[in-house]
């Protein structure tokens, strides 16, 4: 049943989605979703019910205290409606949780139950995989849709990828099979350094969803987060020997296929995001740091840790 009592009428509403789980590597894409709620002051609209979908031997039930009563957190997977403003304001249904343990099919049309209700006109589904790619450069984000039409009208490429799946691949055919115009972009992690938080690759997931969309997301402190993650990755590298020589490989395979890429495309990109951060009402941009810059590039169709559609 859903309940969208109090939910106020919306403007050209998308839909962004993210789950913890197999298609999250290093929490990229739900630490994303979780900084576009905390930067627009997202509110909790609806929440699916935990039962139908999770598996509580799986993903446990957590207790805490709120004013000396015990409590309990369900896994579950929540929505909230921010608005962005700026000159064409627009309104994005979040949609943050954890992968279902089962009923997926279920899971997919009530969320698409919900995106029908409000009026939804595209679905954004982020997620991150591990990846041949060296924590120095910048993170390879691709965006990739089953939609031929969409795919040449937002510069996207046509997935062709076969094999094993998580829910977001499962959500973005459902879309498809409801007429539903649907994204999927995926950050590229180093596979050497998995482990959460890379505030790098959240941020490249962010740069490229600001792009897709045309609109301003406020960066809070991600940058300078992104840049101590790689200062701390860059020491770790340099105490084992055997590291530092495989990221100068990768380094070196990365820069050799991008070189005859590493001009106007991303070089215009980067001063689009520029202007827009400038022109933005209260916006003081400045441009990225090279060594910080976690946009641009393509994840490739290397989708053996989990990627797809």
């Amino acid at each position: 049943m859903i309940e969208l009592e109090g939910v106020p009428e919306l403007i050209d509403p998308v839909m962004v989605a993210a789950f913890e789980g197999w298609n999250d590597a290093g929490d990229a894409a739900s630490t994303a979703v979780a900084h576009l709620e905390r930067e627009f002051k997202g509110e909790v609209f609806a929440a699916l019910d935990a039962e139908d979908y999770y598996d509580f031997q799986v993903n446990r039930p957590t207790v805490f205290m709120e004013d000396g009563v015990r409590k309990i957190t369900w896994p579950t997977t929540r929505l909230s409606v921010v608005r962005v403003g700026g000159a064409k304001p627009r309104d994005l249904v979040l949609v943050r949780g954890i992968e279902p343990s089962m009923r997926w099919r279920s899971f997919c049309n009530e969320l698409l139950g919900f995106a029908h209700e409000l009026g939804v006109e595209l679905v954004v589904v982020m997620g991150a995989l591990l990846g041949d790619t060296p924590h120095t450069r910048p993170v390879p984000v691709s965006g990739v849709t089953s939609d031929t039409d969409l795919a040449q009208r937002m510069d996207l490429e046509e997935t062709k990828y076969e094999g094993p799946t998580g829910i977001v691949g499962v959500l973005q055919e459902a879309c498809t099979h409801a007429g539903v115009p649907a994204v999927s972009l995926w950050a590229a992690v180093p596979h050497y350094v998995s482990q959460p938080p890379n505030p790098k690759a959240t941020l490249a997931l962010l740069n490229r969803l600001e792009d897709l969309l045309d609109l301003r997301i406020p960066q809070g402190e991600l940058p300078e987060d992104a840049r101590a993650w790689q200062v701390g990755v860059d020491q770790l590298a340099a105490e084992d020997s055997e590291v530092a020589e495989y990221v100068q490989t990768l380094e070196e395979a990365r820069d050799t296929a991008e070189l005859p890429e590493a001009s106007g495309e991303a070089i215009a990109r980067e001063f689009e995001r520029y202007l827009r951060r400038r022109d933005a009402p209260g916006g003081k941009a400045r441009p990225s740091k090279p060594d910080a810059d976690a946009s641009g590039g393509s994840a490739g169709d290397d989708e053996g840790d989990g990627s797809e559609d």
